[in-house]
């Protein structure tokens, strides 16, 4: 009696019965496997979520078009083949092209809000998304008695979009160098129906910005030295590059974000300018200037803020 492994055809069925697309079956399988593989590519992770876990479970969800934050219920399910070849597909763009996860689904979050992007803009990532959400306290005493702000660097609008739930009576005036940045910010602002009370301006720092008065400017502008942009991990090299360095030390734009800005501050008016981690830079650049440091929940020492009275 012949064993049926000795028919070739049959081989060249086993031959497909290998592999993950074979093999993996559950999401938990699958999400153990994007793990590793992740971590096995050398998977830089500075976009948001903090490890190759967390970046394999948002990924792995949001290719099932499952919740985001309801992992359990759905550990144990069975992945049809169709929804493997989708989930494998994403971890090779992740693993092999080192596209940020973002770019990859098409959107980012920052809290509770959701935002479209794509390589047009950096992904949204800020430590003014924590500090606002206190009405950005106590530099700003009664946020609804902020009638004007600015987003300086808006990129995807989303620090704009924020401020306008921040700042319930204000018009937000949101600036960008890209036309790029812009488009992808107006899409978002229409997302969020606030295309009356946030108004898109095409400028480099504050040079084509109608002169005007603003209770609180913020701004996270590019910031990385020359020395750090040529030594990017490979994720960052999807983004526009104008939206992350600025000059020899980074401080190119901040310098002239801090010469123009007291011509647009009300007398009262506030300035908050994020710098990533090169408060020793900034502190030697203006060993002048009084600013105060902040401390935000996932960092300190990012962001400083001066009023007004202390720039002229």
């Amino acid at each position: 009696m012949n064993d049926h492994h000795d028919d070739p055809l049959d081989d060249d069925e086993h031959a497909h019965e290998h592999g993950p697309l074979a093999e993996l079956v559950t999401v938990r399988d699958w999400l153990r496997y994007a793990v590793t593989r992740f971590n096995r590519a050398g998977c830089y992770f500075g976009h948001g979520l903090p490890d190759a876990y967390d970046e394999a479970v948002y990924l792995i969800l949001h290719t099932l078009a499952l919740p985001l934050d309801r992992l359990e219920p759905f550990l144990d399910a069975c992945i049809p083949g169709d929804e493997r070849e989708a989930i494998f597909e994403v971890i090779e763009k992740r693993a092999v092209d080192k596209l940020p996860a973002a770019y990859i689904t098409g959107e980012a979050w920052l809290g509770d809000f959701r935002f479209e992007v794509d390589p047009r803009v950096i992904v949204p990532r800020s430590y003014f998304a924590e500090l606002l959400e206190d009405g950005f306290a106590p530099w700003v005493q009664n946020p609804e008695e902020v009638t004007a702000a600015m987003d300086m660097c808006t990129g995807s609008g989303c620090l704009a979009i924020l401020m306008a739930h921040a700042f319930p009576n204000a018009h937000i005036t949101a600036v960008d160098i890209s036309q790029d940045a812009l488009d992808v910010a107006a899409a978002n602002i229409a997302a969020y129906g606030l295309e009356d009370r946030i108004a898109l301006v095409k400028s480099d720092g504050f040079a084509a910005v109608p002169e005007q008065r603003f209770d609180f400017i913020l701004s996270n502008p590019p910031y990385v030295t020359r020395a750090s942009m040529e030594s990017l991990p490979a994720e960052y090299l999807h983004e526009p590059g104008i939206a992350l360095g600025s000059g020899e030390d980074g401080l190119d734009l901040v310098r002239k974000l801090l010469a123009d800005a007291p011509r647009f501050l009300t007398p009262e008016g506030v300035l908050a300018i994020e710098v990533g981690h090169n408060r020793a830079l900034v502190e030697a650049a203006f060993p002048a200037l009084s600013a105060t440091w902040l401390s935000a929940p996932s960092g300190d020492d990012k962001v400083f803020v001066v009023e007004a009275g202390q720039l002229l």
